[in-house]
C-alpha cells in the first residue's frame, strides 16, 4: 500500500507480512597429490579469473589430480580482531579447524581483563581451549615475542583493514617460515557495479586499505588467499544483524527500510565462511594467489529479509519503507545494511576448493531467534529514538 504523507515530498510505503587490483590467476597446470590416496582423476577443466573478464573460463585442458591433505595436520594461527562483526570469523574457523584434527591458537588484540572480552564470541573461548586449542592476547605487532618460539604452518589475518597494521604480522610470518598467508578481506572493496552480484576479478577501490594488503601479501608469499566477507549471521556474533529485525518484531513496531527493499545483498551463516577457510587450510595449491568472495550462494532482498525474520519468530511484520534524505537521517545510522544492491557470489570456492554453501536463512534464523530469546533480549527495554524520528517525518503513528 502507497500513501502520502501530508508533506508532498515524503512519500512513503507500508506493507504487511504475517507468518500465521585484484592479483591475476594465470592459467596453469596443477597437480596436487593426496597423501591419503594413489588415484588419479582428470578433470577437462581450466580455471582461470581474469581482472577483465567476469566469468570462468573452461576452454583449455589441465591435467588436475583431484587431492586433499585433510590427514595432514596443521598448526595455524588466527589473528582475530577484538570488535565489530569480524570476531566471530576466528572463533568459528578455531572451533572447525580442532573438529578437523588441526591445531588452532587465537591472538586476540588487547587485553584478555577488558570489558570487551566478556562480550561474545570471547566469553566463549572456553569452547576452544576446551577441544585443545590455545588462547593468548597482545598486540599483534608483538606477534614474535608473544609466541616466541612457536613454529605455524599457516597464519591467519583477521585483524588488520589496512598494510600498516597486517605488515607487522605478515613480516613475522614470512620471517618465520610460515608456509601459507591467509587475510580477511571484504566485499565492501567492490566498486558498485550495474552488473551484480560481484565476482573475484570485479574493480575495487583502489585507495581501500584492504586493496594494499591484498598486493603485499601477493608480492612476498608463494602461498596466500584472499577472503572478502559480506554480511553474516551466527551464534556468537557481536553486532547485530538480524537481531535489528527482531528488536522491532517482537515489540510489534514497523520495520523501517530505506529505498524499495528490493535491494539485493547476501548474509550468511558463519559456519559457510569457516569452512571455506578450513578448505584453503587443507588444500593449500588449490588455494593460493586466488581472492575469493566469502559469503553463501543466495542473495535475498532486504523486505525479504524483514519477513524471514518475523517469520522466524512467529510473528507479522509492518514493513515502511522511506527515503533518507527526504526524512533528513543517514540510513548509515538507521539501517544495518547498505542501501543498494550489495551482494557478491562464491564462484571461485566452488570450482577451486570445491566448497558449497550451508547457509538456510529460514532454518538459521529460527535457531537464531531462540538464542535471542533464550538470552532475555526479546525482554530487554530498548529506545528507537531514530526510528521514532523516520515515523514522525512519515506522519505514521508511533505504538505506545
Amino acid at each position: 500500500m502507497a500513501t502520502l504523507a501530508s508533506s508532498s515530498s515524503l512519500l512513503h510505503s507500508t506493507s504487511s507480512f504475517n507468518s500465521s587490483h585484484t592479483p591475476s590467476i594465470s592459467p596453469r597446470i596443477t597437480l596436487k597429490f593426496s597423501s591419503l590416496s594413489s588415484s588419479l582423476s582428470i578433470s577437462q577443466s581450466f580455471l582461470a579469473y581474469s581482472v577483465n573478464s567476469r566469468k570462468l573460463s573452461r576452454n583449455c585442458f589441465s591435467v588436475i589430480v583431484q587431492a586433499s591433505s585433510a590427514g595432514e595436520k596443521k598448526k595455524v594461527l588466527i589473528v582475530n580482531t577484538n570488535s565489530g562483526g569480524h570476531a566471530v570469523i576466528g572463533f568459528y574457523f578455531a572451533k572447525q579447524l580442532l573438529g578437523s584434527g588441526h591445531d588452532a591458537t587465537v591472538l586476540t588484540v588487547g587485553d584478555e581483563s577488558s570489558d570487551k572480552m566478556k562480550k561474545t564470541p570471547f566469553n566463549r573461548f572456553s569452547e576452544i581451549t576446551g577441544a585443545g586449542g590455545k588462547t593468548v592476547w597482545g598486540n599483534p605487532a608483538d606477534v614474535g615475542k608473544i609466541l616466541e618460539g612457536e613454529v605455524f604452518d599457516a597464519v591467519l589475518d583477521n585483524n588488520g583493514k589496512d598494510l600498516d597494521t597486517v605488515r607487522p604480522v605478515a613480516d613475522w610470518a614470512k620471517s618465520s617460515g610460515v608456509k601459507q598467508f591467509l587475510f580477511i578481506s571484504s566485499a565492501g572493496i567492490y566498486k558498485p557495479t550495474d552488473e551484480p552480484p560481484h565476482v573475484e576479478g570485479d574493480a575495487v577501490k583502489a585507495d581501500a586499505g584492504h586493496v594494499g594488503v591484498e598486493k603485499y601479501i601477493s608480492e612476498i608469499f608463494g602461498s596466500w588467499a584472499s577472503f572478502r566477507p559480506q554480511y553474516m549471521i551466527g551464534s556468537g556474533n557481536n553486532k547485530d544483524c538480524e537481531e535489528w529485525f527482531f528488536d522491532r518484531i517482537v515489540r510489534g513496531r514497523p520495520v523501517l527500510i530505506p529505498g524499495s527493499g528490493m535491494q539485493l545483498t547476501n548474509i550468511s551463516h558463519v559456519r559457510d565462511l569457516s569452512s571455506m577457510l578450513t578448505l584453503a587450510v587443507q588444500n593449500p595449491a588449490a588455494a593460493s594467489g586466488h581472492i575469493f568472495n566469502c559469503v553463501s550462494d543466495r542473495a535475498v532482498t532486504l523486505d525479504g529479509m524483514a519477513r524471514l525474520c518475523a517469520k522466524a519468530a512467529g510473528s507479522s511484520v509492518e514493513i515502511v519503507h522511506y527515503d533518507p534524505k527526504a526524512v533528513g537521517v543517514d540510513a548509515k545510522k538507521a539501517f544495518p545494511f547498505r542501501n543498494m544492491h550489495f551482494y557478491a557470489e562464491p564462484r571461485a570456492a566452488n570450482e577451486i576448493l570445491g566448497w558449497s554453501a550451508t547457509t538456510n536463512l529460514p532454518e538459521d534464523l529460527k535457531e537464531r531467534f531462540d538464542e535471542y530469546v533464550k538470552i532475555g533480549r526479546d525482554k530487554k527495554e530498548m529506545k528507537f529514538e531514530l526510528d521514532d524520528k523516520i515515523l514522525e517525518a512519515l506522519k505514521v503513528p508511533v505504538a505506545a
